[in-house]
């Protein structure tokens, strides 16, 4: 130090502001010679590290002058990996973790580390979240550190000192509305009402009410004087449900948790529901977690979307978290849509939920006409050639115009996502990864899919030709043929890029990517589905059941026959999903889907898993796992999407009742590897989506 700090001269400010400043920073220290608390002096804490051989809680001491916050459920602070040194622990790495219990005794022999901080007394994790968090890392072989980062929200300081709103009390009970229009439907909300749980798949009729009919069932368990809980696949739908909601019961009664609402808003209202000052959460694939107090209802709509199941691991899929919490809690569940997936119809089929559908002359007194017309027909028309619609679409679409808007699905977004040869149709690929080549526009140059690598000289390694085609046309390629077609017609696009909520009911054409079609005032007067080879000849088991359901959100929107909505789809007209769709029948198409999957012995009649990673990767865990009794390993086979490495993927496949089993092995096998020090890591997914 100087002389002049030594005087206390003009430095002495500045070290003391920086002394200040430095405290404020600190971590937290690890509490030495303070008194244990006299209750419960034993802290079990659940630590976020995340990593599969730690998965288990640790003890902690737990200091006097924190015994009255350090309650279970609260979030704290603790140092992970300290030693021992003179009796005590000292050191480590401070880590997040939630206490889960207060004990008298540990288990553990040796001196515990004490607690270095509670970060909040507000008990976040409640027994029933833990036990529903436990449940689903047990079976996606994932850990419980994992899920609860899925299910808890990160702390906001602010919003977590601002008191709730008290509850209000229970609404009456709703009006059947337009449940009248489902033989069970009335019955379904008078159960609901009464405080029972019954389980229902739910066949939506096509048309604007879905919405206003979750709103009631709602409603309904609420007048029984229990919690709801609604997971919707997109923040469309669920600003839908929340309008209906709102228009239904009024405000106060139920919390919308969007991920667009900022860190702030979200956790202000996910803490309303844990402290009970709502008792209904709307929202996407987390609201799953969400944690609504005497838990009534679960609905699910849209159970097949695939933003249903969560990219994070240990990629849980709402529905299966939605079943095991109404089997946890005893809570009725509505697993709705417009269309019904395979695993739906094994509910039914099992006896574990009844069907929930209308007479089918009702459906046909709501659902558009369906035309189709086949590829082969679309090769003879002259012009589809010039404008990528057949004859028959194309009156279909210019008679609608006088009335309304018209929606055209086409399966690829982009301009021209596939190119090939024109000489010997080879694929166009890149050179420097082997990706597929794409065209964004027609005055851009060539890039790489996969890279992004620009192109500007290719040439086809096949037969050398400098000619292109296109392999599959984009939602903006066809926005600008047919902007040709009807020169006078407004046309709007909707897609990943720019996704429209809605479009008002003055004729316009509407192109939509699968998934993005906006809502139109009043219906759309007709709807054109392009390219469907493109959706059905995907590689891939559910293809068909995928199609069927993008086809039919799609065709939802139109107006019913009678006013002369009119659906037309361009594929061959005896696949499965065509005819599903002329008759509006997904609840046929799913039972038959079924019956296939158990003769083959596919999900859901089975329990499945995918192994992806290098060669020698799925090699190694194959040989260190255990598999039980009855299993099948199919593969490995090579997979796409490697960006120039090469993947593998095996699938293990386990008969009805053996899932936990394999869960179980599958994370063994994922720690002995780590325990081995093996480098390459493998991507294990229980129950995966594409199983090719």
């Amino acid at each position: 130090m100087s002389s002049t700090d030594e005087a206390g001269g003009s430095g002495a400010p500045e070290q003391l502001a920086f002394i200040r400043e430095t405290v404020r920073r600190a971590k937290p220290r690890t509490w030495l010679g303070a008194q244990r608390a006299e209750h419960l002096p034993v802290a079990r804490v659940l630590v976020d590290k995340g990593l599969l051989h730690l998965d288990q809680f640790f003890d902690y001491a737990v200091p006097a002058n924190l015994a009255d916050d350090a309650v279970p459920g609260v979030r704290v602070r603790v140092r992970f990996g300290a030693r021992v040194v003179n009796g005590r622990r000292e050191g480590g790495e401070l880590h997040d973790g939630f206490i889960v219990e207060r004990r008298a005794a540990s288990d553990y022999a040796g001196p515990l580390a004490p607690l270095a901080q509670v970060l909040s007394p507000e008990p976040v994790l409640t027994p029933e979240l833990l036990r529903l968090c436990r449940t689903v890392a047990d079976r996606y072989a994932g850990t419980l550190a994992d899920v609860l980062q899925l299910a808890v929200p990160p702390r906001h300081a602010k919003a977590e000192a601002e008191p709730s709103p008290p509850a209000l009390a229970p609404p009456a009970a709703p009006e059947p509305g337009s449940w009248s229009r489902y033989p069970q439907g009335p019955d379904y909300l008078t159960a609901l009402a009464d405080g029972h749980a019954p389980r229902a798949v739910w066949t939506a009729l096509p048309g604007p009410t879905w919405p206003q009919e979750i709103a009631r069932a709602v409603a309904a368990t609420l007048a029984g004087g229990r919690g709801a809980l609604v997971v919707l696949p997109d923040g469309r739908s669920t600003a839908r449900v929340d309008e209906a909601l709102t228009d239904l019961l009024g405000g106060g009664r139920h919390a919308t948790l969007a991920a667009d609402l900022g860190p702030k808003e979200r956790y202000r209202r996910w803490l309303a529901v844990s402290r009970g000052s709502v008792r209904a959460a709307v929202g996407t694939r987390a609201t799953m977690f969400a944690p609504v107090r005497d838990l009534g209802l679960v609905v699910v709509w849209s159970d097949g979307d695939g933003s249903h199941s969560d990219p994070r691991a240990p990629h849980p899929h709402v529905r299966d978290v939605a079943l095991l919490r109404a089997a946890e809690e005893g809570a009725a569940v509505l697993l709705g849509g417009l269309a019904v997936t395979v695993e739906g119809a094994q509910l039914v089929n099992t006896g574990w939920a009844r069907p929930l559908a209308a007479e089918r002359a009702t459906v046909r007194e709501v659902a558009p006409r369906v035309r189709t017309v086949s590829d082969l027909d679309q090769a003879r028309d002259a012009a589809a050639q010039a404008a990528r619609l057949p004859s028959i679409a194309w009156q279909v679409a210019r008679d609608a115009l006088a009335s309304g808007p018209v929606l055209i699905q086409v399966p690829r977004r982009g301009y021209v996502p596939r190119l090939a040869c024109g000489r010997c149709r080879h694929p166009a690929r890149c050179r420097h990864c082997e990706g597929p080549l794409e065209a964004a526009s027609a005055a851009e140059p060539l890039r790489c899919g996969w890279c992004g690598e620009a192109e500007a000289s290719w040439h086809c390694t096949e037969c050398g030709s400098f000619r292109l085609r296109a392999q599959v046309v984009g939602a903006r390629r066809t926005a600008e043929e047919l902007g040709k077609a009807f020169p006078r017609i407004p046309v709007r696009t909707s897609g990943r890029d720019a996704v429209l909520l809605s479009v008002p009911a003055e004729p316009a054409l509407v192109i939509s990517t699968p998934g993005a079609e906006p809502v139109a005032e009043g219906g759309y007067a007709a709807a054109l589905l392009l390219d469907g080879w493109a959706l059905l000849s995907r590689p891939d088991l559910r293809a068909g059941e995928e199609t069927l359901r993008l086809w039919l959100t799609a065709a939802g929107l139109v107006r019913p026959a009678a006013e002369g909505g009119t659906v037309v789809v361009v594929a061959e007209p005896s696949a499965r999903p065509v005819q599903a769709l002329v008759r509006w029948d997904p609840a046929g198409h799913a039972a038959i889907e079924l019956e296939e999957r158990a003769q083959l012995h596919f999900p859901p009649v089975s329990r499945m898993a995918s192994v992806t990673g290098s060669p020698a990767a799925v090699e190694d865990l194959l040989g260190l796992v255990r598999l039980p009794e009855g299993a099948d390993v199919l593969g490995p086979v090579p997979v796409p999407g490697g960006r120039g490495e090469e993947v593998e993927r095996a699938l293990l496949r386990v008969p009805p009742g053996q899932g936990s089993a394999l869960a179980a092995a599958l994370k063994a096998a994922q720690i002995a590897r780590i325990a081995l020090r093996t480098p390459d890591p493998v991507k294990v997914r229980i129950d995966p989506l594409d199983i090719g």
